[in-house]
């Protein structure tokens, strides 16, 4: 099943694009908290890039992982922003929150509304133990969980894990070990290229965190944090993660924390914050869920309904990015679609920089407008899978 949505009249400045750093499991970030972290890094991209917080009408915030006090989240994170009569909804859908969190803020804009600021922003380092009390009263256990590593490990509607779809639709199509490692080293070429010159590319966009902790030194993160290099004799002397399979370490992405964000208004308010800058037009997103335990497989006719819905065929895209959690996520893609495999992600992806959940959506379509930049504008295509076999996709268009 899949669906899309045209957007009559909705757009960023692309300097209105940013992200973190990402950092790894565990890393600078594990003990920050997502709000704190997307406040900090929120604040600095408004003031760098000039951005009047009073023409800020609305707010949405886009979240996978529970933090303290996330209850009043986006009213909380609004007013630390100097906007304290600002309100908005809170969306959390997984990996595809990001579209979710963008598809949101210009279905108002589109209706009329002013300005949205989206954020997005995740911790997936120490995640929540979550207690509930028994449900049978005394003498019954308690019903606990494990926010991330449980989700992560099981699917309540199949019962399998994500990794565990990624290996029944790599076995369906034959996709080999050696597939999968190819696969693997080329993502990190194409990342390793968007470091050139001083990591330009990226710090187009890129705002560093700089956040002070009481009784600690603080944090300072200014790149990203826990990426692998990977070889192909590196990757082929790695174990695979389940016996029998085929993905390995680096075959796939690593759980991360980050934060990412953008203000979505009206085309014509878009070019005029823009200046003489480039504008990126949120064409259509497309939603899609395919049969259960194939969560790899989403992608594609997520990619299809957006591409439908916005009028377009893929060979007119001049640039598409990919969520891939999984190296199958790829090689499914392009058998289906056709698409050379270093086509896609030509400067990097999430299976190789990390994967927060949020905010990885927002970075890849970020990195994609930077990439159309590049090549003088066009028209450019995000697709990526989400828990419960499910995927968003996202069509923009960038000009001048």
């Amino acid at each position: 099943m899949a669906f899309g949505v045209a957007y009559r009249d909705a757009a960023v400045p692309l300097s209105a694009l940013w992200t973190s750093p990402f950092a790894r499991w565990g890393g600078a970030l594990s003990h920050v908290s997502s709000l704190d972290l997307a406040a900090v890094v929120t604040d600095r991209a408004l003031r760098e890039r000039g951005i009047d917080r009073s023409a800020v009408e609305g707010l949405v915030l886009g979240w996978t992982v529970p933090q303290p006090a996330l209850f009043y989240g986006a009213t909380t994170l609004a007013a630390r922003l100097g906007m304290p009569g600002v309100g908005g909804p809170m969306l959390s859908q997984a990996c595809a929150t990001s579209v979710a969190a963008l598809h949101q803020a210009a279905a108002s804009v589109g209706t009329g509304a002013g300005p949205h600021l989206v954020v997005t922003t995740d911790r997936t380092s120490n995640g929540p133990e979550l207690t509930w009390p028994p449900p049978g009263g005394p003498g019954h256990d308690p019903v606990r969980e494990n926010w991330v590593r449980d989700s992560f490990a099981r699917d309540p509607v199949t019962g399998r894990s994500m990794l565990a779809t990624a290996e029944a639709v790599a076995a369906e199509c034959g996709f080999t070990r050696g597939d999968l490692d190819s696969l693997a080293v080329l993502r990190f070429e194409q990342y390793a290229d968007a470091l050139a010159g001083e990591r330009a590319f990226q710090r187009a966009f890129m705002v560093g965190v700089e956040l002070g902790q009481d009784g600690g030194e603080g944090v300072r993160l200014s790149a990203d944090e826990g990426v692998r290099a990977v070889t192909a004799d590196g990757a082929a002397r790695l174990p695979t993660v389940r016996a029998g399979g085929t993905h390995t370490a680096a075959a796939q992405t690593h759980p991360a924390d980050g934060t990412a964000g953008a203000l979505v208004t009206d085309v014509r308010g878009a070019g005029e914050l823009a200046g003489r800058g480039p504008v990126v037009r949120l064409v259509a997103s497309g939603f899609a869920r395919v049969e259960p335990a194939r969560m790899p497989k989403a992608l594609v006719p997520a990619a299809r309904a957006a591409l439908h819905t916005a009028g377009l065929k893929l060979d007119a895209m001049d640039a598409i990015g990919t969520h891939n959690p999984f190296a199958v996520n790829d090689l499914y893609f392009a058998r289906e679609t056709g698409v050379a495999l270093d086509a896609m992600n030509v400067r990097g992806s999430s299976l190789v920089f990390g994967h927060p959940q949020g905010p990885t959506g927002l970075r890849a379509v970020t990195e994609l407008a930077h990439v159309l930049r590049a090549r003088g504008g066009g028209l450019g295509l995000f697709t990526g899978c989400a828990a419960g076999d499910t995927a968003a996709a996202l069509v923009v268009e960038v000009t001048d």
